[in-house]
């Protein structure tokens, strides 16, 4: 698995939502993507980091940014999870890990004592031509939506 770096150009995917429905990068083609791999719905940390960026997705909305939330849970567990938080953006289900693969964000993992692979908690800023302008691997949860707008703002 190659890291991938700012100024490449992001990974080609396709994956379905919690509607089912397929999404693909090039959906987003000609707007900026704010691209959020998580562990798992409903888990603490990653239940913080949603809440952040949906109370804040009309400040990311208004720097043009798009959001899209990918981990390896089933579109049912994402649309429960989004119905339970009021999610305002849609969660890709990547049960099979390509995309989460294919970004770089599975790796070995420690959680009290215990080692394990797992998703990586990283965020990719996506810009309108595809390529990667930066990457959050660092992801305060409770403030992610703030530490995107910070460093948007530099």
């Amino acid at each position: 698995m190659s890291q991938l770096k700012v100024g490449d150009q992001a990974p080609q995917f396709s994956g379905l939502n919690e509607k089912g429905e397929t999404i693909n990068l090039s959906d987003f083609a000609g707007k900026k993507l704010i691209l959020f791999f998580y562990p798992k719905d409903n888990t603490p940390g990653c239940t913080a980091e949603a809440c952040s960026l949906r109370d804040h997705f009309t400040e990311l909305q208004a720097q043009g940014y798009n959001l899209l939330g990918v981990s390896p849970d089933s579109p049912r567990k994402h649309q429960n999870f989004i119905n339970k938080f009021d999610f305002p953006f849609s969660l890709l289900a990547d049960q099979e890990l390509e995309v989460i693969k294919a970004f770089g964000v599975w790796g070995r993992k420690k959680f009290m004592g215990r080692e394990f692979d797992g998703v990586l908690r990283t965020t990719f800023i996506i810009d309108e031509n595809g390529v990667i302008e930066r990457i959050i691997s660092k992801v305060k949860t409770k403030a992610h939506a703030e530490q995107i707008l910070e460093e948007s703002a530099v």
